[in-house]
């Protein structure tokens, strides 16, 4: 008689005694272009090894920015010893890696320790960095990570929300303190409005009640009105920082552009009055690539408090943001979705088979929200 040694170890944790070896995914085997993904249908099927985790079947995924990143190597000193922290494996034991960081799908198993949840859920997540993604057809997640899913979206809607509303909220509430109870009337100004940020963050600041400003191109203009912005300015129509520079002091910026955009950016802000401007373009992960772990941490240290001290000097706040997965925080934003204070804002899908061309569109910039792929049909739960 055959017996599964996975369903065996999967039962120490995990009510469920199926056994499946293999899935169907798109992965990397090493850093690279476009040309490094490969389509495979003999991905590993994710294991739960906590008894706080379930295996979510993949429905839909959103791609964003950071995909494209760490496809070419962004963060991978960083995240490789997150993935193994006392440094045991063999480099590049982190292939065939999976990327996508936007989930959509349905509760397949769950470990013997959640309770929240059951199989047949429906549910979204966003993945961290540092774990298998979403472009296969099953991901495992802490339950901790994972929320139900909003009922009036689609998974293909809901795929485009987690990672960019999961950044902005630890962006705007966690380090910007920001809440729906004290943001009427605050002067917000979005530095790069019309990507998935953005577009998220001004119709959460809305919903709150606060006065947004936001930079895009002219095209992106009626687009981003659409949303609740309540001016616009065209940073293609020369220095952007000219023309913001004759509104009204703001309380808080929120920078998804970098650049040089520090030199005039915080001079903006209303001084002495608990201003902060948070950036989500910082050199964290490049300063440890660049210099390894403790040297990168020091550098990143030492760079960050230079700069909150002299911005502090002048009567503001320098923070940077990330971002953080929250299972919690998207049960607040799920809310606001079915509330209708929040709608998906999905620019284009792609089949599971044309994951290369989403990348391609991706690349591009530009975006007007957000880059979603089909994976499974969700009229099929198994």
């Amino acid at each position: 008689m055959f017996i599964c040694e996975t369903s065996i170890s999967r039962r120490l944790f995990s009510s469920s005694s199926r056994c499946m070896t293999v899935m169907p995914a798109w992965v990397i085997d090493k850093y690279g272009s476009n040309d490094a993904l490969r389509f495979t249908k003999n991905a590993s099927f994710p294991v739960i090894n906590y008894p706080n985790e379930v295996i979510v079947k993949v429905f839909a995924a959103g791609l964003n920015p950071m995909d494209v990143s760490m496809r070419g190597g962004y963060g991978a000193a960083t995240l490789s010893r997150k993935r193994d922290p006392l440094n045991i494996k063999q480099s590049g034991s982190e292939f065939p890696l999976i990327l996508g960081r936007d989930v959509s799908g349905v509760i397949m198993e769950c470990g013997l320790d959640v309770k929240y949840f059951r199989e047949s859920d429906e549910v979204w997540a966003a993945i961290p960095p540092w774990k298998q993604g979403s472009l296969a057809e099953f991901v495992v997640l802490s339950a901790n990570e994972v929320s139900h899913k909003p009922r009036s979206l689609t998974h293909t809607e809901a795929a485009a929300i987690p990672y960019v509303a999961t950044t902005a909220w630890s962006a705007l509430v966690n380090t910007g303190g920001l809440s729906k109870d004290n943001c009427t009337k605050k002067r917000i100004l979005i530095l790069g409005g019309s990507g998935g940020v953005g577009t998220f963050a001004i119709q959460m600041l809305k919903a709150w009640g606060a006065h947004v400003t936001v930079t895009c191109t002219q095209n992106a203009e009626h687009f981003v009105r659409g949303l609740g912005a309540d001016h616009v300015v065209d940073y293609t129509a020369g220095p952007v920082e000219e023309p913001l520079t004759t509104l009204e002091k703001f309380d808080l910026i929120l920078d998804n552009v970098g650049g040089d955009t520090e030199r005039w950016a915080l001079t903006l802000l209303k001084p002495w009055s608990g201003a902060k401007y948070i950036t989500l373009i910082t050199p964290f992960l490049q300063n440890m690539d660049r210099l390894g772990i403790a040297d990168g941490m020091m550098q990143t240290a030492a760079t960050v408090a230079t700069k909150a001290l002299k911005n502090l000097a002048r009567g503001v706040h320098y923070r940077w943001g990330f971002f953080a997965p929250s299972g919690p925080a998207l049960d607040e934003i799920r809310e606001m979705v079915d509330a209708g204070q929040i709608r998906a804002v999905v620019e284009e899908t792609f089949k599971f088979s044309q994951v290369p061309q989403a990348f391609n569109k991706l690349e591009k910039g530009h975006a007007r929200g957000k880059t979603v792929v089909e994976i499974n049909k969700s009229d099929k739960y198994y």
